[in-house]
């Protein structure tokens, strides 16, 4: 082989792993964005003087809107044969979206921008990963050493970027977003695009599938532990603000949750196919209502610290089986509907119930009762599980 044979093979082994690390600082990037929203934004609309119950209307909107985003944002990538650009419309989108949200001030004008700004956030994740599949065997990297990378995200900054939130003011929580998105951008226009088929939702397929009751069944169970899920995950940073937090222990909170979730993830990829499904999910919707009653009886903000380490056993265990289970009691031919329906179901649905029903709830009763409600509701979800499971037996 040839000096120069030689060169070109280096030449592309250089490019390729140059593709690898920029998608990983890509997905770090959008993560850090998504901790962002998690962990500060509840606190920022508090500090604008808005009540738990608004906070839980703006919490819905993304949930709501995600349904309609989700479903449009992947048609046009399909249509148009492109992931990238369609990743970068939605990022300018967002970056004037936060830049609308600096001066406003009233409650309906805090929506309506949010609302768009949810319609341009909440396609990321799930487009975001398509890319990566897609990329993996271009870049000789399979999809869990990049995603992980968005583990890693989340988890640092949710920790960090509390301590700038804690130096500079909550107040500046829109002005770090608008940073965390130009940065996204940035490395989003040094990525390459990289095309594939990517199927639309089988519509006659997706109807056939919600008539089947024990599809009807599966995914009822879910909505319930996602609307506790979510309880939990829109206002435990109301909570441990109520009680003194600072953002950093706010952040410090959310990074255990992020942080618990790597080696579990990795041992359910590695070990999970040994064990039957509904008893896995029974067993983390059970740790779940555990999780969720601890949280309404913990008098220190410190303990939510602890308690968002039962996230690696709770949500690490759940998704991840969920998603087994799903592939199995989908036909091939309508597996697209059934993983589409899933998200609609964890991410959509779940949102807009648990925002609107959570935050009155925490509004009239407090945290005590929010929380408990969030345990009795995954309670129900194991028991149904576990119950389903022994009719199947039988």
């Amino acid at each position: 082989m040839s000096s120069s044979d030689l060169g070109v093979m280096e030449g592309v082994s250089a490019a390729t792993a140059r593709q690898a690390w920029m998608l990983r600082m890509y997905t770090f990037a959008i993560y850090t964005t998504q901790a962002l929203l998690v962990s500060y934004f509840p606190l920022y609309f508090l500090s604008k003087g808005f009540n738990e119950q608004q906070i839980g209307v703006l919490y819905s909107s993304g949930p709501l809107i995600s349904i309609l985003a989700n479903l449009l944002m992947g048609a046009a990538s399909d249509k148009y044969r492109t992931i990238r650009k369609v990743l970068i419309l939605l990022l300018f989108g967002q970056l004037v979206a936060a830049a609308c949200l600096l001066p406003a001030s009233s409650f309906w004008a805090v929506v309506t921008i949010m609302f768009f700004f949810y319609f341009c956030q909440t396609p990321m994740v799930p487009l975001t990963d398509s890319l990566i599949v897609l990329a993996s065997p271009h870049i000789k990297q399979p999809y869990a050493l990049i995603r992980i990378f968005g583990s890693i995200g989340f988890c640092v900054s949710a920790y960090f970027l509390g301590l700038i939130l804690k130096a500079v003011g909550t107040q500046w929580t829109v002005a770090v977003c608008i940073a965390t998105i130009i940065a996204t951008l940035l490395i989003a226009f040094l990525m390459r695009d990289y095309q594939g088929t990517m199927r639309k939702m089988d519509f006659s397929g997706f109807f056939r599938l919600v008539r089947k009751p024990d599809v009807v069944l599966f995914f009822s169970i879910v909505l319930i532990v996602s609307i506790a899920h979510r309880m939990n995950e829109g206002f435990l940073g109301v909570t441990m603000n109520k009680m003194g937090a600072s953002d950093t222990l706010v952040g410090a909170a959310w990074s255990m949750s992020s942080l618990s979730e790597i080696p579990i993830l990795y041992l359910m990829g590695k070990y999970g196919h040994r064990y039957k499904e509904l008893p896995l999910l029974f067993f983390a919707s059970v740790l779940y209502a555990l999780r969720f009653w601890l949280n309404g009886h913990i008098t220190t903000p410190y303990g939510f610290v602890l308690t968002q380490l039962l996230h690696s056993v709770t949500f690490g265990i759940f998704f991840s089986t969920a998603l087994r289970y799903v592939a199995q009691i989908i036909p091939d031919e309508y597996r697209s509907s059934g993983m589409a329906l899933f998200a609609i179901v964890w991410t959509g649905f779940a949102g807009v119930i648990s925002g609107l029903f959570g935050g009155y709830l925490y509004q009239q009763y407090g945290s005590g009762l929010f929380f408990d409600v969030a345990a009795a509701l995954a309670l129900l979800a194991g028991l149904m599980f576990i119950g389903k499971h022994m009719l199947a037996r039988r």
